[in-house]
């Protein structure tokens, strides 16, 4: 837009550079390490229910009791809530790049120590390993709005929905190795250590060495953040915020244009004029009358569908047995009910989860975020309806079906709202306060995932048919809500972030001529 800062016009119309992709990488790894580190306590929550909560009077294997299941599950969620909108505000205040390693050495230390624990009773294993998942998922709750707002803001306007959506994307592969990892290693320590059933042995059925087994599992998450925290350190800090928040028009012509490799004239007047015209705080009139619609928007509709994804991500364990992909916990041992658990969520993730996330990083810019978003809530609607109406039948008479509904509902979650939830707040809000209505958005999506953990959970954890289905029916309720609200949002493809924030209205309208008016009032009359 020629009425555009330099230094954002020649962001927006640059040509995909390597810069671009090793952007995606960076951002992309840190996306890795949050989907593995929040789903592989689904893969282990099992082998920690058998090893610590063991009954010898009951005739069932040891088993997390409800309140404690469903807080080891969702405390990273809790705390990922908190880290979301404290990182968002600091991506504001600070800079994004400042906190951008902040969030990774957090994540680091603490998916270490979450493998480690202080003591060896129940209490104090559950009690540290809670503890340290709080302050890892705040960690990893960073990421969601600093990764999306330095995508977008890196980003040029043709390609920017792929670019945020690929790094989003990331997720799917970090869900797939979580169950990978679980699967392999299981795989190993059942080969080192066999044991017989919990029918035939209820108390060497639980091998001791599973202990080990959890905590290396969740002491893995640890390696990806570690790897890239170097590359993210030498990451300049985004052109836009240099320019636009921190008014150092001649330093983000400098870092850009070595970024891009050309040459950047620094506008200080027009800049000054921008950042005049802009300067409305997140609590002002100004900013509900131009944007609150578009924030209920992109915080109902992630709220909505947090509350299905996490239930289906958390609870898929439950689901497993009615589908026949894993045994009933009597008759296999600790350590293959694990390595049956994340085959299962292994064989989901890689052909219902994985390609739904890379269909929408190919059709976002052909479609368009809105219609992606739509038929994605209502197709989720339709498969969990047909699952909670016909649940019986599907569990007793028709397991592929059962398993192909199943796989549909995540396809059309991550070729749906749950890539574009994360790309519309990225995209819709003003620089200044970009990475705060994201994280806004994505705390509302956590607000949903808790109540997918501690409260959907209870109705599917006993794998009860009657709960299940109730879950299911609620679940598809909850989606088409999800359709509903997504019409608060609105189409981003093909504009600049400045154009769809309307942070450069003001300016525009200063230099406006007459000709436009003219032009308007011309095809207003040839419209009649």
């Amino acid at each position: 837009m020629s009425n555009n800062l330099a230094v954002l016009h020649a962001l927006d119309s640059a040509k995909t550079q390597w810069y671009h992709v090793t952007a995606i990488v960076i951002a992309g790894m840190g996306f890795f390490t949050d989907a593995y580190d929040l789903f592989c306590i689904s893969t282990v929550s099992k082998l920690l229910g058998r090893l610590y909560y063991y009954d010898p009077s009951s005739p069932h294997p040891g088993k997390l009791p409800t309140p404690v299941n469903n807080f080891v599950i969702g405390v990273a969620l809790v705390g990922t809530l908190t880290g979301q909108l404290v990182f968002g505000w600091l991506g504001d205040k600070l800079g994004r790049k400042k906190v951008y390693g902040l969030t990774l050495i957090l994540m680091v230390i603490c998916a270490i120590c979450s493998g480690l624990s202080f003591g060896s009773t129940a209490k104090s294993v559950i009690g540290t390993l809670c503890f340290f998942r709080f302050w890892l998922g705040f960690g990893i709750g960073g990421d969601y709005p600093l990764s999306a707002t330095i995508m977008s803001e890196y980003a040029n306007k043709k390609t920017r929905g792929a670019f945020i959506a690929a790094v989003f994307a990331m997720q799917g592969v970090g869900i797939i190795f979580a169950g990978l990892v679980s699967m392999v290693l299981s795989r190993i320590f059942l080969g080192l250590y066999p044991a017989k059933t919990f029918k035939e042995d209820p108390v060497f059925s639980t091998q001791p060495e599973g202990d080990f087994l959890w905590r290396i599992v969740l002491m893995l998450g640890a390696l990806p953040a570690l790897v890239t925290y170097y590359w993210r350190m030498k990451m300049p800090e985004t052109g836009r915020y240099t320019a636009i928040i921190e008014g150092n028009a001649k330093q983000a012509a400098i870092d850009m244009g070595r970024v891009l490799d050309i040459e950047i004239q620094a506008e200080n007047e027009k800049l000054a004029q921008f950042k005049a015209a802009n300067e409305y705080p997140l609590l002002s009139r100004e900013f509900f009358q131009r944007h609150g619609l578009h924030l209920i928007g992109t915080m109902s509709t992630w709220f909505l569908l947090d509350i299905a994804f996490y239930s289906q991500n958390l609870t898929q364990k439950d689901i497993f047995p009615a589908m026949g992909l894993t045994h009933k916990a009597e008759k296999v041992n600790a350590l293959r009910e694990m390595f049956e658990t994340s085959r299962a969520m292994f064989v989901v993730a890689l052909l219902g989860t994985f390609p739904g996330y890379w269909f929408t990083v190919f059709f976002i810019e052909k479609i368009g975020r809105f219609v992606i978003q739509l038929v994605g809530f209502f197709m989720m609607s339709i498969f969990m309806l047909i699952i909670g109406i016909k649940y019986d039948y599907l569990k007793n008479d028709n397991k592929w079906l059962f398993a192909v509904l199943y796989g549909l509902t995540f396809f059309f979650a991550n070729f749906g709202p749950n890539s574009t939830t994360f790309v519309l707040p990225a995209e819709l809000f003003p620089t200044r306060v970009r990475s705060t209505c994201h994280a806004l958005s994505a705390a509302a999506g956590k607000a949903g995932a808790m109540i997918g953990a501690f409260v959907v959970q209870l109705y599917t954890i006993g794998g009860e048919t009657d709960k299940i289905r109730k879950a299911m029916l609620f679940l598809a309720f909850t989606n088409m809500l999800g359709f509903c609200c997504t019409f608060l949002v609105t189409e981003t493809k093909g504009r600049s972030l400045e154009e769809i924030s309307g942070e450069d209205r003001v300016q525009n309208e200063t230099q406006m001529t007459p000709e436009p008016q003219m032009t308007r009032q011309r095809s207003h009359r040839e419209a009649i």
